[in-house]
């Protein structure tokens, strides 16, 4: 039984796990340039009176920012059309339809971060793909015998430790960055009291899909050290 389940984990659940967290990932990065544009992102402002002298939990009219690794998009009210700017690696935010007092405190990443986010993601697509042909060698026939080579699932554990180490560190930077401009840009507007705008800023859900998309990463990941590990071995020793 406990060979049968562990077998359906490397085989089947494993893959899928790669799978799911390449297209979490890929989401938060191209959102809300690309898609999802009001739906995903990694920092959004909204109207609020949350964070006036006299806070209520009333919903009200206003201008929406949602910023994102590779731009921003925007709207004048609730009912507006949504704008949004050129998805590109060092976005400059369209912060428009904010204050201009209150706009200062919302600035992009260094150009370098999506970048390597973007590298990453590489790296996590080719180790899905590499595990996903590994798990399933033995139907493969020729190129099943070229995937049990050390050498191949040594490169394909490698290639997973490098799209996971280096895109959770890139995003923990961008939350970071985030989190001090939220902090920032909410303490702006207390501090103007009752003349401060009807807005707030807070993390938003782009953040929860990528460290969900890495602790599924993490699973295959760690299937494929442990297959290393236990062929590495010497005999007796496992």
């Amino acid at each position: 039984m406990l060979n049968q389940l562990s077998n359906a984990v490397a085989l089947y659940l494993a893959p899928v796990l790669s799978f799911t967290a390449v297209l979490l990932v890929i989401f938060s990065y191209l959102s809300p340039t690309v898609m999802l544009q009001t739906q995903v992102s990694l920092l959004v402002v909204k109207p609020s009176l949350l964070l006036l002298p006299n806070p209520s939990n009333d919903k009200i009219d206003g201008p929406s920012l949602f910023l994102g690794p590779l731009g921003s998009c925007s709207r004048t009210s609730n009912s507006a059309a949504v704008n949004c700017t050129m998805p590109v690696l060092s976005p400059t935010y369209d912060l428009s339809v904010l204050p201009s007092d209150a706009s200062r405190w919302l600035s992009a990443p260094t150009a370098t971060t999506p970048a390597f986010i973007g590298v990453s993601l590489g790296f996590s697509t080719i180790f899905f793909v590499l595990f996903s042909l590994i798990a399933f060698r033995a139907r493969l026939g020729r190129l099943g015998a070229t995937l049990e080579r050390p050498m191949v699932q040594r490169a394909c554990a490698w290639i997973g430790i490098f799209g996971f180490m280096i895109g959770i560190s890139s995003f923990l930077i961008i939350r970071l960055w985030f989190g001090k401009a939220v902090d920032d840009f909410n303490q702006s507007i207390q501090l103007e009291g009752d003349n401060g705008a009807h807005l707030m800023a807070v993390l938003s859900n782009g953040f929860t899909m990528v460290w969900v998309g890495y602790v599924f990463h993490a699973i295959p990941l760690v299937c494929a050290l442990a297959k290393i590990h236990i062929t590495a071995a010497p005999p007796g020793k496992v």
